[in-house]
């Protein structure tokens, strides 16, 4: 436990004193809610109140701003593996390495670092909530911070994977913007994924940031209180295998999918770094 809360905390540390990368982190996430947002927010309201005849109070935004959080973690979570790489080429990762600290530690650590970092970077995008004239409940929000970082850490797993078999900083961010993309565009974080073509749903359904997404929105946004219609309509009726999955079985997958990724990002990291 010392040596993962050693890593944690240097992981940590280096975030707060980067005010470069704090400031920028903000940028595409701001970018994106500025451009669905307001490119689409129009539009999705004029089809929701007049065409579904929901009433005049439906708010967009309101449903886009969960999968910009998601998208935060998401890049936020990914990226923050590349200091594995530049522990690399300052030898940072050698001392590491001939410490008694077990592979797994190393793993865990670096995990928790990144899950911890796109906790506070998503938190702080609440400050936007107010600014938006969005309406969440504040013990929403509280309730969704420990699955931010349950989900912070299950795709920091991804970018550590990559991370320990290159040894690039250029090759890690071509291939994890390849990945990283495509995930977002297809987790329903930014516009609802209903009725894509079968093949592309079985990727939809396979992407762990669609059941991140669909969660968050489930805990922000009341639900209940939505009709069957605006559910569908806005891809709140998430299904697999023609079942509605529930809030505690997405947090299932999720685990599953961190103790997944844990397992063989440990296993490539003692392979690649042995």
């Amino acid at each position: 436990m010392e040596g993962i809360i050693a890593i944690w905390q240097r992981d940590l540390i280096k975030f707060l004193r980067d005010k470069a990368r704090l400031f920028g982190s903000f940028t595409m996430p701001i970018l994106f809610l500025l451009i669905f947002g307001g490119g689409l927010s129009g539009t999705m309201e004029t089809m929701m109140t007049q065409n579904l005849d929901v009433g005049g109070d439906f708010n967009y935004i309101e449903f886009v701003f969960p999968g910009i959080v998601s998208m935060t973690l998401l890049m936020t979570s990914v990226f923050s593996a590349m200091s594995v790489i530049e522990d690399k080429d300052f030898g940072y990762m050698k001392e590491i390495l001939v410490s008694p600290i077990s592979r797994v530690s190393i793993a865990v650590g670096k995990m928790a670092g990144a899950a911890t970092v796109s906790t506070i970077q998503g938190i702080m995008l609440f400050a936007l909530i107010p600014l938006l004239g969005l309406n969440y409940d504040w013990i929403s929000l509280i309730q969704v911070i420990p699955f931010m970082f349950l989900l912070g850490a299950a795709l920091s797993g991804i970018g550590l994977l990559f991370a320990s078999f290159i040894n690039s900083t250029q090759g890690f961010q071509l291939i994890v913007n390849i990945i990283v993309l495509p995930m977002v565009f297809m987790s329903g974080a930014l516009f609802p994924i209903n009725g894509m073509p079968g093949w592309l749903d079985v990727i939809v359904k396979l992407n762990p940031v669609t059941y991140g997404v669909d969660v968050m929105k489930k805990i922000m946004i009341d639900v209940d209180q939505l009709s069957m219609t605006v559910r569908e309509t806005m891809g709140l009726n998430l299904t697999v295998f023609g079942r509605q999955v529930t809030v505690f079985e997405e947090i299932l997958f999720i685990l599953a999918f961190t103790a997944l990724v844990i397992a063989i990002a440990t296993l490539s990291f003692k392979r690649a770094n042995a």
